[in-house]
């Protein structure tokens, strides 16, 4: 079955040029789409250092690493750089091993010779626990910060499609990566994997981007209807609001990024706290009680036939209507009784 949508066909991501906190802050995050800001980092010391080579971008975050290990993924030639499960989803097709930044990077400018190289990516890690100088010399113009940047240094890698429950802003300092992305609500055509046994640690889509098969899971032709591409060089920032679902190919042999999340929820009040809790509460009763829930979440949180407490007078409308300081603090602390048996 072949695709109804050509991957070098995908509609752009937004650009924006100029980006200051006041614009990102009121103009593009209530928006909720994701937004390309050309060259929002491009005077980092970080990104120059690129500029100038892999080599002095290598050397660069090499002076700077305090020894602390972290986990590098590394994978055989074979798996053209996709980090995935193994035949089956029983395994993983990539191992870990602990490891200092330093190594990981040496090991990936040594890689940039050879013909068919395996697959290294150190992934995920936060600046001030192992660069601690890189977060006072690369600032984002637009966060505060307290938010913590981390990086991500891999040859020419596959990041296999997937969302995350914070805002991100994604800034590329070596050379090439391209986002593609689709909205959160594309859920059901993605073919979304186990959520408690990941990759690493979200879960991702079994349908290839690059090599899709329409038979196995031909909903994802009507992903790719809605997909659109960022095409990132050096000094470029992306923002990828919440639950935005994001493919990412690394396009070069040596690449760096440094992303930012925020905007994430205290436990007690996360989304994905109650999405959990409505697999274990919700998902296997009998049909009868589930058609209830299902009304019950249709009327009063998604509110799908307009304001459901507009016949109550507002003093009276408790946590049903507005939820005020004062009632958000009375549903925790029920909460917190529930948990702890006292209810």
């Amino acid at each position: 079955m072949s695709s109804p949508v050509e991957l070098h066909d995908l509609p752009p991501v937004a650009e924006v040029a100029g980006v200051t906190p006041d614009v990102f802050v009121n103009d593009i995050m209530p928006k909720a789409r994701p937004v390309l800001m050309r060259g929002l980092v491009a005077a980092w010391p970080a990104v120059l250092a690129a500029r100038d080579s892999d080599e002095g971008i290598a050397a660069y975050i090499q002076a700077m690493d305090n020894g602390a290990l972290t986990s590098v993924l590394e994978a055989n030639a074979s798996v053209g750089g996709r980090f995935d499960y193994g035949p089956g989803l029983h395994d993983f097709n990539f191992r870990r091993r602990s490891r200092q930044v330093s190594d990981g990077v040496r090991q990936l400018i040594d890689l940039k010779s050879h013909p068919n190289p395996p697959y290294v990516y150190i992934q995920s890690v936060p600046t001030p626990q192992h660069l601690p100088r890189f977060s006072a010399e690369n600032q984002n113009p637009l966060l505060s910060p307290r938010i913590v940047p981390r990086i991500w240094i891999s040859n020419a890698t596959r990041a296999q499609t997937h969302n995350d429950q914070d805002h991100n802003i994604a800034c590329v300092v070596a050379g090439r990566r391209r986002f593609t992305l689709f909205p959160p609500e594309q859920v059901a055509n993605l073919y979304i994997g186990p959520y408690d046994h990941t990759p690493s640690g979200r879960a991702i889509s079994l349908a290839s981007l690059e090599n899709p098969d329409f038979t196995a899971h031909p909903r994802f032709a009507e992903a790719l209807k809605t997909a659109q591409v960022a095409d990132m060089m050096p000094g470029d920032a992306l923002y990828v609001p919440k639950y935005w679902w994001h493919h990412v190919q690394s396009m070069t042999p040596f690449n760096v990024l440094v992303n930012y999340w925020w905007g994430g929820a205290a436990p007690a009040e996360n989304p994905h706290t109650t999405f959990l809790s409505a697999l274990l509460t919700l998902k296997d009763l009998p049909e009868s009680e589930r058609s209830y829930w299902k009304a019950m979440f249709d009327h009063y949180l998604f509110q799908t036939g307009g304001d459901p407490v507009g016949h109550i007078p507002p003093a009276h409308q408790g946590a049903l209507g507005k939820v005020s300081p004062a009632v958000r603090q009375d549903l925790l602390r029920t909460l917190q009784q529930i948990f702890a048996g006292r209810v």
